[in-house]
């Protein structure tokens, strides 16, 4: 007998997927996340992921969408005249603020012990995890939780032992009114991605108190309780090498507003819930952070930190549009058929995972290696650092097209702002921009191999995990064919200088990386449903590898395609191998 839900549907003809468990939905994250987190962590976090995916399916879900049709707004002056300006937030955005902040504690495990009963700090795959949830319900919130976490890290970092004292537990705090949230500001008109240009000027008074003149066009969270600033001091060289790290606080310590003003919030394609303004600083008050001069170092880190998580947030936004295009076309019908058992959308969707899956699998091995870097393993601070620049690039970028094409599967109504398609597309496209454009992360990734020897030790972590997956011969020997081949196109993008080569070669590693990766987890992981992992590795070396003639006759998906695509347990050993020889360049 069918539920009331189903036969409203039935009768509606349109499938609705509100109120679904996303961590439910997701079969392979449950499956490969025992690969990155302890097993008693594991055991304590599978309730709270459990809560989540719930939660993010349905009440977050219907927060998110309420909160972007009613974005923030600013107030300059209170109602009897007093120069005092507020952001005032929708209260579904709040609702998933508190969620975020103190629930779940997103901006604060990695830094402190108590967080969902936890005692100690959280590894950054817990922390991700969890983001990786609750994006699928609301992306523009993100950006705060990112920014307070990356921040707090920095502070600790780089600051001042008074100064981290002084702020620390403000900003990993789990009382949402006490809290201190962080923001970023760096962009300016004159500079963009062209940091070394930045003109906001720092200069000391007669009491040696640092403050900041100068505009900052795009600050997402203006309001934020803490801000990390770059500025140059009086005096300072020009380009990166004369910038100076600042915190700036929201208010001053007598409780007064510090000197700057909100000039207006953005009107944005996306993350609509979210406020984004420009600032113009006018002598505000703020403490140097870490060496002078040495603050677009500094900087970076924060920086890298938060393109981690924005990698994360790009496979979480692929995730849920993967699971919503499932959901209808596992229940939809058309020409007498289910949308699933078309040979056209089998295809459609079998790209879409693909592509999702690839970003999630190089978002949990760049955890891992921040972990393991932040331990002081020198290997995986390479490793971090090329990682990191090719999830932002590349699963940024995909992310744009994956949530295209999931809202084609809903047809005319996923383009309707009702659904959260539209919603999920337009976040989609703002992860290529946040910190740094496509171009210029792809530049980072070919600078961090010519400065710090990232792609040895990216190459030896691809021979790790072939090893570890031990695919038969013949499989094993085109995957290291293939990594022989990428490697050289890097190491050519590299020695040549040659930038019109550097988008090819980021993109070629990252593709490898994650087949290389998922044919480990499918050795590693658990269970009957291993084998679905080798099948996604083989379809990322197929199709996003190796060469192909276009105009060749192949189809030999009629078997594997309709398994690979219910999301069912398959058996290592049951994965046909799917490269023939002919394939090889």
């Amino acid at each position: 007998m069918l539920e009331p839900r189903r036969l409203q549907q039935a009768a509606d003809h349109v499938p609705d997927n509100l109120g679904a468990n996303l961590f439910h939905a997701d079969p392979g994250f449950d499956a490969i996340l025992p690969l990155y987190l302890p097993a008693d962590l594991m055991a304590h976090l599978r309730p709270h992921l459990e809560r989540l995916g719930a939660m993010a399916g349905g009440r977050y879900d219907e927060l998110a969408g309420v909160a972007d049709r009613n974005p923030p707004t600013l107030s300059h002056r209170t109602r009897t005249g007093r120069d005092l300006q507020r952001i005032d937030k929708h209260p579904a955005f709040v609702e998933l603020e508190r969620a975020a902040y103190s629930e779940y504690g997103l901006a604060a495990l990695s830094h402190r012990g108590g967080v969902l009963g936890w005692p100690d700090p959280m590894p950054p795959a817990a922390k991700y995890a969890l983001t990786y949830l609750f994006v699928q319900a609301e992306f523009g919130l993100c950006c705060p939780v990112s920014m307070t976490d990356s921040l707090a890290r920095t502070l600790r970092k780089f600051g001042e032992p008074d100064l981290v004292a002084r702020h620390l537990p403000a900003l990993t705090s789990l009382d949402f009114d006490a809290l201190s949230q962080g923001a970023m500001f760096m962009t300016e008109q004159g500079a963009g991605s062209d940091v070394g240009a930045t003109a906001t000027r720092a200069w000391q008074d007669a009491d040696g108190q640092w403050h900041l003149e100068g505009d900052k066009w795009f600050c997402s969270n203006p309001d934020a309780g803490l801000a990390m600033v770059l500025a140059r001091p009086e005096g300072g060289q020009p380009g990166t090498k004369g910038l100076t790290l600042f915190l700036l606080p929201r208010l001053l310590e007598d409780g007064s507003p510090n000197h700057y003003r909100i000039l207006r919030l953005k009107d944005k394609l996306g993350t609509r819930s979210m406020a984004s303004g420009e600032i113009r600083l006018e002598g505000a008050v703020a403490y140097p952070v870490g060496d002078l001069g040495r603050g677009f170092l500094q900087m970076t880190d924060m920086i890298n930190n938060s393109r981690l998580s924005n990698g994360v947030r790009a496979a979480g936004l692929m995730r849920r549009a993967l699971t919503e295009a499932l959901f209808i076309a596992r229940n939809r019908e058309a020409f007498g058929k289910r949308l699933v058992e078309l040979p056209l959308m089998q295809r459609q969707l079998a790209k879409i995972m693909v592509w999702t899956e690839q970003a999630r699998s190089v978002a949990f091995q760049t955890a891992a290696a921040l972990q393991r870097a932040d331990a002081g393993d020198e290997e995986s601070r390479r490793l971090l650092r090329v990682l990191t620049p090719l999830l932002k690039f590349r699963a940024c970028r995909d992310a744009r097209k994956v949530t295209g094409d999931a809202m084609e599967v809903r047809g005319g109504c996923g383009y309707i702002e009702e659904w959260s398609d539209a919603r999920l597309l337009r976040d989609a496209h703002l992860g290529s921009i946040w910190e740094g454009t496509s171009n210029i992360v792809a530049l980072d990734v070919i600078r961090s191999i010519r400065r710090e020897d990232s792609l040895s030790a990216l190459d030896r972590q691809m021979d790790r995990q072939l090893q570890q997956a031990a695919l038969p011969a013949a499989l094993d020997a085109r995957f290291r064919h293939a990594r022989e081949r990428v490697s050289a196109l890097a190491a050519a993008a590299c020695a040549h200088e040659n930038e019109s080569l550097t988008r090819q070669a980021a993109s070629a590693l990252y593709h490898l990386f994650s087949a290389t990766t998922m044919a480990s987890e499918a050795r590693r992981a658990d269970g009957a449903g291993a084998g679905r992992r080798l099948l996604l590795a083989q379809l990322v070396l197929r199709h996003r590898v190796l060469p192909r003639d276009p105009l060749a006759v192949v189809d030999d998906s009629a078997d594997w395609l309709p398994k690979l695509l219910s999301e069912a347990p398959i058996a290592f050993e049951q994965v046909p191998v799917l490269l023939s020889a002919a394939e090889l360049p």
